[in-house]
């Protein structure tokens, strides 16, 4: 190696930056006595050289340093502190597990690697779809299209997920939601030390004892942990998810490809509970600007909620969680423009669970979760999500079967809230089939109908299934991933859910970003929300009732005319008659039904009826009636006309005579 210059470096950026003029600066946190530095790795050699920070050089805990004369294109590089060498986890590229791993195999030995941005985004800007528009859509980019049937060229990678564009437009998503896409380590090694490499360095310096460089020892992976809900290299998209050799490239060629078709790009951030918050501030920082990343999912525990929702920068950003103190993010009467923060809870999952399988006194939480809405944050409503069963084996299964993931079956959530329909997981039954796919037509009914920004799980919009296991997280194989012969086997489940969303977007009351106020407030003579029972604007909300009518009265899509829509749902094993209201200049057509429902309409009474079969629901909208033909007054035929003419005349003559 040619000799280097090294000068005073700058604490900020962390890690390792390449400058434009080609000199790199070296910055990292050593809270410790010990000397720390960088060691430089030729690539394809075992050569290395480490480079000592000068302690004239630190500030504060950090030690920084500019390096001249390094060619970054030909060197990798890690820091050290002590005997301790440490992955930089702020790097912005990591090298050593570019392949997906499993089986026996020794450990990767993981480095940076320097990168300067010089990606073209060609214009794209971010699409900003507010969350009343949103139709939202989750899934983990390797199980997406691993799966042979998913008949993409780069299965299982970022370059999958963007020949995968065409389909999502027109199933109607406008937005993903990925499962953590950064960088973690896939395997679950039986030496639990291995989790050094994965730790921020101030955690490794403090509680690892461990060497990690030039490892030969054979170690078998317990399992393999396919979702990433762990520690990781945050700063860096997953190697091993690229088809090519650059992750960085290919994850913003996927965004920028999303972006020019109108769809947002969402990531799921976990943090354990050790990680700093200045720490996941700077990650979600580096993500949006680097990545063009339209929102942020944050999972894990003391994640600095209110820094993050109040971050200038994020102001146009989407941050989801469980939970926000809105009175620290915003005053008592302070207005929010455009919302960016959304509760991402589970209780509309659970909930609407219930009350599809028909549980006893859930008709109050279905009324409420199909109103729900808050002026200050979006709502993110889900039936089925990565965890707990997909929506078809909700329908399927009572118990979860997750013998395969090797834990005795301990493993996943108990409160699955699921009826299989008669019998324990795959029937040939003709009547199990129907009654399990009018289950899910009825569960994805209540999903699209609600106020709230639905979520669909990758998928769900055709019956995929994962045979029982709720919790698919170490299952790399056709359990875990997305089985896409499902398109053609539930054909009539994804025709239905493209139908819904179609409708969804084509009826503005069915996603207002307003709160329903069961008054006029549209000016069409009706309640802009109204709750029926069997008879018409009487709601039955007693324990044991399982049926109810709700009717949006609004403007339409060209803010004027007005729409009407019934939604008439019934989780009672037996039928029930429902009296719709009576809609002046409109009548009751059928929009979509989970089953053969039927309407009667007594036009000149003007009364209309529906009678709703057990475990089902239709929708129906208010059509115009045509405007009645004035009819002009009959002319009398000439002859008539002419003829009496003459009589009035003869009569006329006559008064004369006698006169």
């Amino acid at each position: 190696m040619k000799k280097l210059r090294i000068k005073n470096g700058h604490p900020y950026p962390l890690g390792a930056t390449l400058k434009a003029d080609g000199s790199i600066n070296f910055s990292m946190v050593n809270n410790t006595n010990e000397e720390c530095g960088i060691i430089l790795y030729r690539k394809g050699v075992e050569q290395k050289e480490r480079i000592l920070f000068d302690k004239k050089y630190k500030v504060g805990n950090i030690f920084c340093a500019l390096i001249e004369g390094l060619d970054s294109v030909r060197y990798e590089y890690n820091f050290f502190v002590g005997e301790k060498v440490l992955v930089d986890t702020y790097a912005r590229r990591i090298v050593g597990n570019e392949k997906w791993r499993s089986g026996e195999l020794k450990r990767p030995f993981l480095r940076g690697s320097f990168y300067q941005d010089t990606f073209d985004w060609q214009g794209t800007t971010p699409p900003c779809i507010p969350y009343s528009e949103s139709i939202m859509y989750c899934l983990n980019v390797r199980g997406f299209t691993r799966h042979s049937s998913s008949k993409v060229k780069s299965k299982g990678t970022f370059e999958g997920m963007i020949e995968k564009i065409s389909y999502l437009k027109e199933l109607g998503i406008n937005a993903i939601e990925l499962m953590p896409a950064y960088e973690f380590e896939e395997c679950e090694w039986e030496n639990a030390q291995s989790i050094a490499k994965m730790h921020t360095i101030e955690y490794q310096v403090e509680h690892i004892d461990v060497k990690i460089e030039n490892e030969e020892e054979p170690v078998r992976a317990k399992r393999l942990n396919c979702w990433g809900y762990k520690e990781a290299f945050y700063f860096a998209p997953k190697a091993s998810f690229a088809a090519g050799s650059d992750a960085v490239t290919e994850f913003k060629r996927m965004v920028r490809e999303f972006h020019k078709n109108g769809i947002e790009v969402i990531m799921q951030f976990y943090f354990p509970a050790h990680i700093k918050q200045g720490y996941m501030l700077e990650i979600l920082k580096h993500w949006m600007l680097e990545y063009h990343i339209d929102g942020f999912h944050l999972k894990g525990e003391n994640v600095p909620v209110t820094l993050i929702a109040t971050e200038p920068l994020f102001s146009n950003t989407k941050i989801m969680c469980e939970d926000f103190r809105l009175q620290e993010i915003y005053h008592d009467a302070e207005y929010v423009p455009s919302k960016n923060l959304a509760y991402y809870r589970d209780e509309f999952m659970y909930d609407m669970r219930r009350y599809l399988k028909g549980d006893y006194a859930m008709l109050k939480s279905f009324q409420y979760h199909m109103r729900s809405y808050h002026e200050k944050c979006g709502i993110i409503h889900y039936m089925a999500n990565y965890y707990g069963f997909t929506l078809a084996d909700l329908v399927s299964y009572e118990t979860k079967h997750n013998e395969a993931n090797g834990e005795n079956n301990t493993d996943g959530t108990e409160q699955n809230y699921s009826w299989n329909c008669g019998v324990e997981g795959p029937s040939r039954k003709k009547a199990i089939y129907q009654l399990r796919h009018k289950q899910m037509k009825n569960a994805l009914s209540f999903l699209f109908m609600a106020q709230g920004t639905p979520l669909l799980m990758a998928g769900d919009e055709f019956g995929n299934s994962q045979f029982g296991n709720n919790n698919c997280y170490c299952q790399d194989n056709e359990t875990g991933w997305v089985d896409w012969r499902g398109l053609a086997k539930n054909a009539d489940i994804y025709e239905y859910v493209k139908n819904m969303i179609a409708f969804r977007r084509a009826h503005p009351m069915t996603h207002l970003d307003a709160p329903m106020s069961m008054l006029d407030h549209f000016g069409h003579g009706y309640p802009d929300l109204s709750y029926h029972g069997e008879e018409a604007w009487k709601a039955q909300l007693d324990n044991h009732n399982r049926h109810m009518g709700i009717m949006y009265c609004g403007h339409g899509l060209d803010g004027e005319s007005a729409d009407y829509i019934y939604i008439a749902s019934n989780m009672h094993w037996n039928s029930h008659r429902f009296a719709l209201p009576s809609i002046a200049n409109y009548e009751w057509i059928k929009a979509f039904e989970t089953t053969e429902n039927k309407l009667v309409t007594d036009y000149e009474k003007n009364t209309s009826y529906i009678d709703i079969c057990p475990r089902s629901v239709t929708v129906l909208v208010g059509q115009r009636l045509p405007v009645p033909v004035k009819k002009s007054p009959k002319k009398a035929p000439a002859k008539k006309a002419e003829g009496k003419r003459r009589q009035e005349n003869q009569t006329g003559l006559k008064k004369d005579k006698q006169n």
